[in-house]
C-alpha cells in the first residue's frame, strides 16, 4: 500500500509514503498470522512465491520472493485482516494507495524454490468480494489502485468495479500512437496522473534519455518546445480530467536523474535522494505563485482563485 499523509494541502497535493503491502521471507515471521500465508505449516517457508513473467522487458521475469496469501482464508474471515489494516492506515492517512492492484484479479504463482520466474502459473485472487468487503467495513475511505503492469479487460473491469480511480503516468504517454491510454487526451476522470512516480526518473532526467523521435512527439503534442519538458508535464497534470494530479517534489524543484527515487529491478542505490531546507525555502515565491496560479485556473484548490497574477513557469536550474 501507499498513502498520502493527513492533512497533506489543497486537492491535488499530497505527500506520499510508500511501505510493502507483502512481509518477505527471513523477517521471523509474518505481519498476518502464518495460518493466512502459503507456508509450509512445519517448516514455515513458502510453498510458492510472487513475481512476474517473462516479458519484453525480462526474459525470466521478476521472481520477488515474498509469500502468497491464502485468500480463501481471508474471505473465510470476512477479509478482517484487510479492513484492521485499512482502518489504521486512515487513521494516519487521507488517501491510502494498494500497489500491484493486479493481484486482485489474478497473481504469477511461482512454486518454491525457484531461480526464475519463468515457470509459474496465474492463479484467481480475491476480486470485488475483496472490495465489497472493505466498502462496508470502510465506507468513508479512499483508495488508490496501482493498475499499472500488464492490465488485461478483467483487471480493468475489477478496477472499474470497485470504484477506485486507476493510476495515469505521463512518461508512459509517448511513444506510441494516439491510442496510448496515458496521453492527456484518453484519461479518465476517475483517475490519478502523475509526471512520473518513484518508479520512474525524474520528468527531467527522463525526457533527457528520449530517443529523438519520442521527443519530437512530446513537444508536438504539447506545442512546446522542450526547454521545460518538466514543467510542460506537470501543466499538464494540472489541466487533466484527472480528479486527483500528484506531483513529485523532485520535479518541481527541476532536478534530473541524480534525484530519482527508485530503479525497479535494481538492488542497490535506491532512496537515496534527499530533499534539504534550502531547496524548499526555494519553493516560496516564483515556484509557489505558479503552482497556485495553475490551481486555481484548473480547479485544484478549495477555493479556486483566478485572479492571481500570471507568473509563467520558473526557470528550471
Amino acid at each position: 500500500m501507499g498513502a498520502a499523509p493527513r492533512g497533506g494541502g489543497g486537492a491535488g497535493h499530497f505527500h506520499y509514503r510508500r511501505y510493502s503491502d507483502l512481509c518477505r521471507r527471513g523477517f521471523g515471521g509474518c505481519l498476518e498470522p502464518l495460518r493466512s500465508f502459503d507456508l509450509d505449516p512445519a517448516t514455515r517457508q513458502p510453498r510458492a512465491v510472487a513475481g512476474v513473467p517473462p516479458d519484453y522487458f525480462s526474459a525470466d521475469g521478476q521472481l520477488w520472493g515474498n509469500p502468497l496469501y491464502l485468500w480463501k482464508r481471508h474471505g473465510d474471515d470476512g477479509y478482517s485482516w484487510w479492513t484492521a489494516r485499512l482502518k489504521a492506515s486512515l487513521e494516519l492517512y487521507d488517501v491510502v494507495r494498494i500497489d500491484h492492484f493486479r493481484g486482485f484479479e489474478s497473481f504469477w504463482r511461482v512454486p518454491y524454490p525457484a531461480q526464475t520466474a519463468r515457470f509459474g502459473t496465474w492463479v484467481p485472487g480475491p476480486g470485488l468480494e475483496l472490495f465489497q468487503a472493505l466498502q462496508n467495513a470502510v465506507p468513508e475511505a479512499k483508495i488508490i489502485a496501482e493498475d499499472l503492469g500488464l492490465i488485461t479487460s478483467a483487471v480493468a473491469a475489477l478496477r472499474e468495479d470497485s470504484g477506485c480511480p486507476g493510476m495515469a503516468v505521463l512518461q508512459f504517454a509517448f511513444g506510441s500512437g494516439a491510442e496510448n491510454p496515458y496521453l492527456p487526451h484518453n484519461l479518465n476522470k476517475n483517475g490519478v496522473v502523475y509526471p512520473g512516480t518513484h518508479d520512474n526518473d525524474t520528468a527531467l532526467g527522463w525526457y533527457a534519455g528520449l530517443e529523438e523521435k519520442v521527443r519530437d512527439q512530446l513537444r508536438r503534442y504539447f506545442r512546446v518546445d522542450g526547454h521545460d519538458a518538466g514543467w510542460d508535464l506537470i501543466r499538464c497534470c494540472y489541466e487533466a480530467v484527472s480528479r486527483l494530479a500528484i506531483i513529485p517534489l523532485s520535479d518541481i524543484l527541476s532536478l534530473g536523474s541524480e534525484a530519482r527515487f527508485n530503479t525497479p529491478g535494481k538492488a542497490d542505490g535506491n532512496w537515496q535522494w534527499r530533499c534539504g531546507g534550502p531547496q524548499l525555502d526555494g519553493l516560496f515565491g516564483h515556484t509557489s505563485d505558479y503552482l497556485l496560479e495553475l490551481g486555481g485556473m484548473y480547479g485544484r484548490l478549495k477555493k479556486p482563485n483566478l485572479d492571481e497574477t500570471k507568473t509563467g513557469p520558473p526557470e528550471a536550474s
